[in-house]
């Protein structure tokens, strides 16, 4: 299924923990880095995939999905568009639950393809802001996330005063 509204976006963020992201660089400035760097500040487990390096972040490199041992709930692609397709295969074939294209990257034939394959599929969005937006995080820098809220997601109620009011 194509996710592109809020409450799609939140269940893929909430029920997924594990992120392969695809492409990941090593070096501090780059987009992948620190949205990765986020993503694992915020307790999801990141798995690099990259085949120039051995470590990223702390974490164990890969230099491809099909040798991560461990089950991956998203791809997260940081990858040209012409990549997409082989790498939604690969993501369908590890059994992935979602395959996920950054900022920017829209491939509708994989998208298909993912979908048929029962993976959710998000495009030209970025993790990183896509979980600040959702949970709490963007506001802080005024930034208008279009959710409407009196308190932020994850706080408890607030206790109700005496007399029922």
């Amino acid at each position: 299924m194509i996710v592109d509204d809020v409450a799609g976006l939140r269940r893929v963020l909430d029920d997924n923990r594990v992120i392969a992201v695809v492409g990941l660089s090593a070096s501090w400035n780059r987009p992948s880095y620190f949205a990765a760097k986020y993503m694992l500040e915020h307790g999801y487990t990141v798995i690099p995939v990259n085949p120039g390096q051995r470590e990223i972040l702390g974490q164990k490199c890969y230099p491809r999905l099909a040798d991560i041992p461990d089950r991956v709930d998203i791809v997260d692609c940081f990858r040209r568009v012409e990549d997409i397709p082989p790498l939604a295969e690969e993501a369908i074939a590890i059994g992935a639950r979602v395959l996920w294209l950054q900022l920017g990257i829209r491939h509708d034939v994989a998208a298909d393809r993912a979908s048929a394959a029962g993976l959710d599929v998000v495009m030209d969005r970025c993790v990183k802001i896509e979980h600040a937006r959702l949970f709490g995080g963007l506001h802080w820098a005024g930034v208008n996330t279009r959710i409407v809220s009196a308190r932020r997601p994850g706080c408890p109620p607030l206790p109700r005063p005496a007399g029922g009011r």
